[in-house]
């Protein structure tokens, strides 16, 4: 049993869930609690050093998370560096995903042109940690 926990601040698609399943081997997704949700969603801008402010999910994750699980991690730059580190070191496989983004022009009435874009799930990519 392969197990994905989600250490971002998005929901998890059904085509990169479905991808996580097919080349991950995930057969379960752990979001984070409410309140450790809301530690990684919130890193404080101002703080020079933001190892304490995280260290609560570390503990989580220590306590729920075993080698050879998916660590699904995007977010504040800072906090992605030391969450990739951590889970490198204790034998779990961290991953973000990559996207493809598709852009589209549109023309409007007024003769202006809007642009939208749309980003398409590519792969999960692992955290290359030298």
């Amino acid at each position: 049993m392969i197990r994905c926990f989600l250490l971002f601040s998005h929901t998890l698609t059904d085509e990169q869930a479905a991808d996580a399943c097919q080349s991950l081997g995930v057969t379960e997704f752990i979001a984070l609690p409410p309140e450790l949700q809301a530690i990684w969603s919130d890193v404080p801008p101002d703080a020079e050093r933001i190892a304490e402010h995280l260290q609560p999910l570390f503990d989580w994750l220590e306590q729920q998370a075993q080698a050879g699980d998916v660590a699904l991690i995007q977010g504040d730059f800072g906090a992605v560096w030391l969450a990739a580190h951590w889970a490198q070191r204790r034998g779990l496989r961290p991953v973000y995903a990559t996207t493809r983004r598709e852009a589209v022009e549109i023309r409007l009435p007024d003769g202006g042109i809007q642009k939208q874009s749309r980003f398409r799930h590519v792969r999960f990519r692992r955290y290359e940690i030298l």
